[in-house]
């Protein structure tokens, strides 16, 4: 290992969102030597991003509401392929959390008695999202980074990881560079928690910011994870559509639960058109009725606070059908429901947002939305009670980590989902490293094989050019794996990425290791095109929609497949990735029996 910068660790943490930094927290506390890696900036996680606020049955607004509930509205949102001990846990213990950020230091919104206020949000029954106006992501991230950096854990600053090792069937350790100067970094560890987020940065239109490109799904199937639920990706219904540069940021639920209505370019409240079954009982059939629930929870609920997979294919039905905006979007207004103040003080990050992005005066007129790429149900297999993976001293937290959501994730439920789990992932692989006696050691030839590899860009005789490779992969996936899919279409997309994957291996990259973006693309190139692969193989073997899976030549849900969940494998001899069918987790009697009117 001469030559490399060595490190040696109980736990090291990748990714620095909620889930990283609520892991790294509770590793640090029972005393052991944690580091936590940021491939960007640490503050700037994708976190950020979940503005609307936390999911959790606190019952601050409506006492109604409780743990059961809020249970049955995730496994009901996630049109009941969730693991349902991940749903249970996370909603019994999603309040208690909440309070612990309020402990240290997070200024949430609050009713006119002092509690922490709650509000609506699309798939809950309830008024639960504890909220800091429009950013609430923001305090989040602030809150645990200041509480992380006051533990003393080591922090590693735009850093990648680029693989993990094993020493036998466990983890050992992991290699990885500065970005700034392209140094290599070998990391020795006793237990890895994966918290990396999500996938976004595969498709053409996505909220995700640079980093999401699948570094933690790809690294888990490298080292012979299982992943679960990888053909369910949720694209978010409102997304900027314009101006083009713009494309894909996110608007926040938040405006829909404080009022903001759905519209097609005749001014029509479309929602009502497009309400399945399954909601049909508990949504209001017209506008009165829509608009009274706001006050009065005995009405019927607005059918644009539907689970997002809905309101997506709504939207996307009225762009095909021709009555989308100018831009190819819809019409979100809250401007004609709203009193002026009342949106800078709710939405202050929209008001702003739409103000000197787009230009567009939120308090006057309405907003041009449609669905962007926003999250991926499906990641790494993961224990509910620990949130170890199927590889020894692995754990998973997070948006990289699957099951929780099942088909489709209820928005506010990332945000829970990140401290209730980051927490318990961070407790699993302190009991892990804590029976490990030894530091592993790593194999000196395989991280001097991966360093050749990971420099071989600059040595390449190819010419191929990692920007145009990914925007090749971008447009691929957006046009053949998107919100509607087909069999023949995704048969293409599979037979592109495979010639991508030759197109990424003559990649060639200019200039020296430092500061070099090109560079960074190559590398992620390949993380990338393995979890598209992922993907694309776990939606063909769904023959069924469902949730954040929609196929035109399977229109709707499958008995059988109601049954199981799709568990993707990458061979660690030949990289193949297959998928298999595997019977769901048997959910006890008790909790049957909450969704026995359905």
């Amino acid at each position: 290992m001469a030559g490399y910068e060595s490190h040696e660790y109980d736990v090291l943490v990748i990714g620095a969102g909620g889930a990283g930094l609520r892991a790294a927290i509770e590793a640090s506390a029972r005393g052991l030597r944690t580091a936590l890696v940021s491939k960007s900036l640490l503050g700037k996680a994708h976190t950020v991003m979940a503005e609307g606020g936390i999911a959790a049955a606190m019952g601050n607004v409506y006492t109604e509401d409780n743990w059961q509930v809020h249970f049955r509205d995730t496994m009901r949102g996630g049109k009941m392929l969730n693991n349902w001990r991940m749903a249970q846990l996370h909603a019994q213990e999603a309040p208690d959390r909440v309070r612990e950020l309020e402990e240290w230091g997070a200024l949430f919104d609050r009713t006119d008695d002092g509690r922490i206020l709650q509000r609506d949000f699309g798939g809950h029954r309830y008024a639960r999202l504890a909220h800091v106006g429009d950013r609430t992501g923001l305090e989040m991230i602030r809150t645990l980074q200041q509480h992380a950096v006051h533990r003393g854990l080591d922090v590693y600053q735009e850093f990648t990881v680029n693989r993990l090792f094993k020493d036998g069937d466990r983890i050992a350790g992991a290699v990885g560079y500065w970005r700034e100067s392209g140094e290599l970094v070998a990391f020795s560890a006793k237990a890895i928690v994966l918290a990396t987020g999500g996938l976004g940065k595969i498709w053409a239109i996505t909220s995700n910011s640079w980093e999401g490109t699948g570094d933690g799904h790809a690294l888990a199937m490298y080292a012979g994870a299982d992943m679960i639920d990888m053909e369910f990706v949720q694209f978010h219904p409102t997304g900027m559509v314009w101006p083009p540069s713009v494309r894909g940021i996110l608007v926040t639920e938040g405006v829909r639960g404080d009022g903001g209505t759905l519209r097609n370019a005749s001014g029509e409240r479309f929602m009502f058109n497009y309400v399945p079954p399954m909601f049909a009982a508990e949504t209001a059939d017209s506008e009165a009725e829509a608009d009274r629930w706001y006050t009065d929870r005995t009405a019927r609920r607005t059918p644009d606070l539907l689970p997002s997979d809905e309101v997506a294919r709504a939207i996307n039905s009225e762009v095909r059908a021709g009555r989308g905006s100018p831009h190819g979007g819809v019409f979100l207004d809250i401007a004609s429901r709203r009193d002026a103040d009342y949106i800078q003080r709710r939405l202050p990050s929209m008001y702003h947002q739409f103000k000197e992005l787009a230009g567009v005066d939120i308090t006057r007129e309405p907003m041009e939305v449609g669905p962007t790429c926003h999250y991926a149900m499906g990641g790494v297999r993961v224990d509910a009670e620990t949130g170890a993976t199927t590889v020894p001293g692995l754990f998973a937290a997070g948006e990289v980590a699957g099951g929780m959501h099942g088909s489709n994730r209820l928005g506010g439920n990332s945000l829970s989902d990140l401290v209730v789990f980051g927490r318990r992932a961070g407790v699993g692989a302190a009991d892990y490293a804590e029976g490990v006696e030894a530091m592993p050691t790593l194999d000196a030839s395989a991280v001097n094989e991966r360093a050749e590899l990971v420099t071989a860009p600059f040595e390449s005789d190819g010419k191929e050019n990692p920007y145009a490779v990914h925007e090749a992969l971008r447009d691929l996936m957006q046009v053949n794996v998107g919100i509607i899919r087909t069999e023949s279409d995704m048969q293409v997309a599979l037979s592109g990425i495979h010639e991508l994957k030759a197109r990424a291996a003559a990649v060639k990259v200019e200039g020296g290791a430092q500061y070099n973006p090109g560079w960074h693309l190559a590398l992620d190139l390949e993380h990338m095109l393995n979890v598209a692969e992922a993907v694309t193989t776990a939606a063909i073997e769904r023959q069924e929609s469902r949730g954040g899976h929609t196929r035109d030549d399977f229109p709707g849900p499958s008995p059988e497949f109601a049954k199981v969940n799709v568990v993707v494998r990458r061979s660690e001899d030949d990289g193949a990735i297959t998928a298999t069918q595997e019977p769901l987790p048997q959910m006890p009697a008790e909790l049957q029996r909450l969704f026995e009117e359905d």
